[in-house]
């Protein structure tokens, strides 16, 4: 028995062995297949969701397509284990459909020590955290010393390195349609649980890209202070407000916000709504009450929603109807209903595109002006224009299909809520009149003016008005007016046309057409401003008189009208000597007056903005259009606070949207650069509301601005005019020091905003913030705009 137990024992080790080894061997082969299967996927392994271990647990959520646009969008980007809250999904309401893909992802980076071997800690909203691998700790190390080694090529923008070739990267924002657009964003913001993760997941893997293509580079890191020929509005700009250090008597740790108790109620603009000022106006024959008058203390209150208001309509819908309830006014359909400007329909306002001139429609307007002169290549030769006395702003709104850009500007005056019209339509617009101020725009710089019947005297006291315009218009550019005195002979046009006719002339103004339009019985008369100065040099009389040397023409806010001319540029390398160069081409080319200045930074300008306009590319195809949770589908009207060589408008050139690019009156002043590139804008001091109406905006952009206005504004009231100016659910980005970028995300807290997106490196931020329809139960009177 002992043998044969033996035996038997003996027999199963060698069954064992074998078995043993088969399982190796089997094992082994395995392993092998899935070293091969695994080095085909290895380009996907990004895009590969982990679920949440705090939420949905135990499952696993993979979308191939949604991983694959990613990957395809963004580029290499470091691999990175994250874990997010899917927790933070918003619901929207029936009533506002158009919103429904819109995200709420919240995510938080932070890197805090500068310590060389601390390991960078991505945190999301729950406060979990993993720990950065070596891949990525030798990528941050790649990019820090290619820095340094790449200080000789300022051609290159530094913030380009290790993401993608520029080539590429053109390519892919150059597809940005609208159709891809609004695809992209719906395929993003589903409101599935799975689709939630992925994209909560893919925001935070870019979150690191995010920062790192906004990363400022050493071509734009100012190196030197003596840059002179960069002056300020604020040196020659008249009355400048003491600076507002109310901010030190602010305790910015508690927000008691309240809603602004005013006469205007739900359209509150603090410097136009300023009765207690314009009472105490001694004259208004010049429309002194319809300038700005701003309170001493800018306010800290939000300004009311109106009743019913709904998220607006979608462009390119929006420029034929808007909401009745956002802009609830009827005086213009009573006034002007007749002419088409705009008409009451159900729950809307339709704007079937006339306008007093052009009662059957801008199109034909439009094409008409382009026959009679065909010099004006709309959207080649003509790209900004100045549109006076707008009214809802159609003529502009159709130029878009003419690759035109349009400032259209007209007072708040009784003919009620032009403007808001034309905001609400997703139309640039601005208030403004012609008044005792000069606009607040550089001299020279736009391409055509134009004026139908606005309403604007410009044949009294010696032409002021027009040679205001004569300003402002680039040498050999146009001026288009159609209105009556070109083409009725009723004695009081017959006296205006006589004037105008003595006034241009002594302009040496050239009266190049006058075209005439049957179908509205209208006609236009076209102008054109001389190139040179040999007339003015061979007129009888000096009148109106060549202004002195020291008036500086690109010195506009607050500055007073002048009854005078500037002599044109002439000097070979002087602005205004030679037109700019066909658009689009002038969008990305250095103006050729740049290449003898020093730039904002330190170095040659031209190199400035080549690099400038790359690295804003770059914070937009790889940062901004995919890792900030921003529904891109939903914005049109944008704001640059802070706006430089203006490369952040130039980078979103292949969207359906515009961008006001507003240049800080003690900032540098390159909003002459920004013209000449195709671009408009406008100079503002932003311890002073903005002329607009209030939710003029859905996205606001502050690049390192509100550090700087810290020690001369009241913060909490320049955050509360981004809210008058932002529409609910709109965004505000905001770059800068992490201390600011805390402060601003603690206000925003107070105001029941979302925090879409914040990053942290060092002492640089970033913040991503939307508004929501939050509004305070408390309320604040403001005793100076009450009637």
């Amino acid at each position: 028995m002992a043998l044969g137990k033996n035996f038997r024992g003996e027999g199963r080790k060698t069954t064992n062995y074998y078995s043993t080894v088969f399982v190796a061997v089997f094992v082994g082969f395995c392993l092998v297949g899935i070293w091969i299967v695994m080095s085909f996927i290895v380009p996907f392994q990004n895009t590969i969701v982990q679920a949440p271990e705090t939420v949905n647990e135990g499952k696993r959520i993979v979308n191939n397509n949604a991983s694959t646009h990613f990957e395809n969008s963004l580029g290499d980007i470091p691999v990175e284990s994250t874990k997010v809250d899917s927790q933070t999904q918003k619901t929207e309401s029936e009533s506002q459909p158009e919103n429904e893909g819109d995200r709420k992802g919240v995510e938080k980076v932070s890197e805090d020590s500068p310590e060389e071997n601390k390991q960078e800690v991505v945190r999301d909203s729950s406060g979990q955290s993993s720990e950065k691998n070596d891949l990525e700790k030798d990528l941050d190390g790649n990019l820090n010393s290619e820095s340094e080694s790449n200080k000789s090529t300022d051609n290159n923008l530094g913030a380009e390195r290790n993401i993608g070739e520029a080539t590429d990267q053109e390519e892919k924002f150059g597809e940005a349609e609208e159709d891809k657009t609004e695809n992209h964003v719906h395929s993003e913001t589903k409101q599935s649980t799975g689709e939630s993760n992925l994209e909560s997941h893919v925001n935070n893997k870019v979150s690191k890209e995010a920062f790192l293509a906004g990363t400022q580079p050493e071509t734009l890191t100012e190196v030197a202070t003596e840059n002179g020929t960069w002056l300020t509005q604020a040196a020659e700009s008249q009355h400048e407000k003491e600076s507002q250090k109310s901010s030190a008597s602010v305790d910015n740790s508690k927000y008691d916000w309240k809603l602004c108790k005013t006469s205007a109620g739900s359209e509150y603009i603090p410097c136009l709504d300023n009765v207690k000022a314009i009472r105490m106006l001694r004259s208004i024959k010049h429309y002194e009450h319809r300038e700005r008058h701003c309170p001493n203390e800018a306010p800290t209150c939000l300004v009311p929603l109106p009743e019913g208001y709904q998220i607006p309509i979608r462009w390119p819908q929006s420029r034929e109807k808007i909401w009745f309830n956002n802009a609830p006014h009827t005086k213009l359909v009573e006034v002007k209903g007749h002419q088409n400007w705009v008409k009451v329909t159900g729950e809307y306002l339709t704007f079937p595109g006339g306008g007093t001139q052009f009662k059957n429609g801008a199109l034909h307007y439009i094409e008409f002006i382009q026959k009679s002169l065909r010099n004006i290549a709309w959207g080649k030769r003509s790209r900004v224009i100045l549109d006076v006395g707008c009214g809802v702003a159609s003529f502009g709104g159709y130029l878009f299909e003419k690759d035109v850009l349009t400032m259209s500007f007209a007072p708040k005056d009784v003919h009620e809520a032009q403007v808001q019209f034309a905001l609400e339509r997703g139309i640039p617009a601005t208030l403004g009149v012609m008044g005792t101020k000069r606009l607040p725009y550089p001299g020279s710089v736009f391409d055509l003016i134009h004026c139908a019947r606005c309403r604007v005297p410009w044949h009294i006291e010696g032409g002021k008005l027009l040679l205001e315009l004569n300003r402002v218009l680039r040498p050999g550019g146009y001026f288009v007016w159609s209105a009556t005195p070109v083409y009725q002979k009723d004695p009081e046009d017959v006296g205006i046309w006589k004037d105008m006719v003595e006034i241009t002339k002594s302009m040496c103004w050239d009266l190049v057409v006058i075209g005439k339009d049957k179908l509205n019985g209208v006609a236009a008369a076209i102008y054109r401003k001389p190139t040179d100065n040999e007339c003015y040099n061979r007129r009888p009389k000096n009148e109106p008189p060549i202004c002195d040397e020291s008036d500086d023409p690109n010195k506009a806010w607050n500055v007073s009208l002048q009854n005078c001319m500037h002599k044109v540029q002439v000097g070979a390398s002087e602005r205004g000597s030679v037109w700019p160069e066909q658009w689009p081409l002038r969008l990305e080319k250095p103006p050729y007056w740049l290449n003898s200045q020093v730039g904002v930074y330190g170095r040659e300008a031209s190199v400035e903005f080549t690099a400038d306009y790359k690295h804003w590319k770059n914070v937009i195809s790889h940062s901004y259009l995919n890792g900030m949770g921003i529904n891109w589908a939903s914005i049109r009207n944008i704001m640059d606070m802070n706006a430089a060589y203006g490369g952040f408008a130039a980078a979103l050139k292949n969207w359906k949207v515009w961008v006001m690019n507003v240049v800080p009156f003690d900032f540098p002043d390159t909003l002459p650069i920004i013209y000449e590139r195709g671009l408009f804008g406008i100079y503002h001091d932003w311890c002073e509301s903005f002329s607009t109406y209030p939710r003029s905006y859905d996205l606001l952009h502050a690049d390192s601005l509100l550090s700087k206005l810290k020690d001369r504004c009241n913060i909490v009231a320049v955050i509360a005019e981004v809210d008058r100016m932002l529409r609910p659910e709109g965004y505000l980005i905001v770059r800068d020091n992490v201390e600011t970028t805390s402060e601003i995300e603690s206000i925003a807290k107070s105001l029941h905003w979302d925090i879409r997106f914040t990053y942290s490196k060092g002492d640089e931020g970033l913040l991503c913030i939307q508004k929501t329809f939050w509004r305070p139960t408390k309320a604040e009177t403001i005793a100076a705009a009450i009637v």
